[in-house]
């Protein structure tokens, strides 16, 4: 490999890792917009 290759080679784990990162980050805002939900409709949030 020569040096002119590895930055390319490197782009594709980088895009990936991103996209693992903004796909959890996603998970975690929803279950949180779901669980407040949740329990604001079971009456849990004193409103």
């Amino acid at each position: 490999m020569t040096d002119e290759e590895q930055p390319a080679a490197r782009r594709g784990p980088t895009w990936l890792i991103l996209l693992v990162v903004a796909a959890a980050l996603a998970v975690c805002c929803c279950s949180t917009v779901i669980g407040l939900a949740v329990a604001g409709s079971a009456g849990l949030l004193g409103r």
